[in-house]
């Protein structure tokens, strides 16, 4: 009797196949022996048959598991939160000592210079040039300097000295961003600012951002809460960073980043309103609506 290896299922297929007595087996059930070249021709088509079956088996796995993974790749670039660790920012260092740092408010007339196209054109009328401006603390309703603000040595806002109230001023402690007649710059917590003396120009916003070199406790790393960002910190060797963030951000990453500049104290500005002006680094932001204005001018 004949038997076609083609009719036969797969298990008893390889069972015959694999077994060590293939042979005796072979002859006693299908009486193949070595004198059917029909039956060595069929079993030889038949082992191809599932050889080929294997690798064929074989190569869609490995197709299926390379485009699994290639998926899932792809979702999760799609789908992972942004890492906000690596925001960009534009940023200047300034030294207080050598260059000629001045808060702006209002100009001759008494009118708010508010952005920083009108007050290039008034620092170019007086043969000078405007390196850097930004936008220097937050302010109330009627358009004042909220909290305490000093323009050439005269007290123009009172300090506020209130713990708890509503927004980021408010967010204890805040603090107050201060040049000497000297030309020293320093940033404090509003509690311990009590020398008004020897003070040329002052600004309080909150909250603070660093505190002798911590983070401000309130902070949470995680925060929902995002938004353009800028602020101020004393460097090591005194010299003022000037930073605004490029994209949204939250509090805490915005203050680590003065953090990693080893920024002891640092401050925070404003929000999602502030501005930079910055032509060195080709970031060249005219219009606002501001009060405070912290620029940075030299002669031509």
């Amino acid at each position: 009797m004949n038997i076609d290896y083609r009719t036969l299922n797969h298990s008893k297929f390889l069972l015959i196949y694999h077994s060590k007595k293939r042979q005796s087996i072979l002859k006693s059930k299908v009486k193949c022996g070595n004198s059917s070249p029909e039956l060595k021709t069929q079993g030889f088509f038949c082992h191809q048959f599932y050889k080929n079956m294997i690798y064929k088996t074989i190569l869609i796995l490995g197709l299926l598991i390379f485009s699994f993974s290639t998926l899932s790749n792809f979702a999760k670039e799609i789908f992972k939160k942004p890492d906000l660790k690596k925001f960009q920012v534009i940023s200047t260092i300034a030294d207080p000592t050598k260059q000629k740092i001045i808060f702006f408010w209002k100009d001759a007339k008494g009118k708010n210079y508010s952005n920083f196209k009108n007050l290039k054109a008034k620092i170019e009328s007086d043969g000078q040039n405007l390196i850097f401006a930004t936008n220097g603390g937050i302010y109330n309703k009627n358009f004042q300097p909220k909290g305490l603000y000093i323009e050439n040595a005269r007290v123009l806002s009172p300090i506020d000295r209130i713990k708890e109230g509503y927004g980021n001023f408010y967010l204890s402690p805040n603090g107050i961003f201060y040049l000497k007649n000297n030309g020293k710059a320093d940033i404090t917590i509003t509690e311990k600012f009590k020398d008004y003396k020897n003070i040329k120009y002052a600004t309080q916003s909150g909250p603070m951002l660093v505190i002798n070199g911590k983070i401000h406790p309130k902070f949470k790393k995680g925060s929902k809460y995002t938004n353009i960002r800028n602020g101020v910190g004393i460097l090591p060797n005194g010299n003022i960073l000037f930073a605004m963030s490029k994209e949204k951000v939250t509090l805490f990453d915005f203050a680590l980043y003065f953090k990693k500049q080893h920024c002891q104290n640092a401050l925070y500005l404003d929000g999602f309103i502030s501005k930079t002006y910055l032509p060195s680094k080709k970031w060249e932001q005219m219009e606002g609506n501001f009060v405070v204005i912290i620029g940075i001018i030299e002669s031509y």
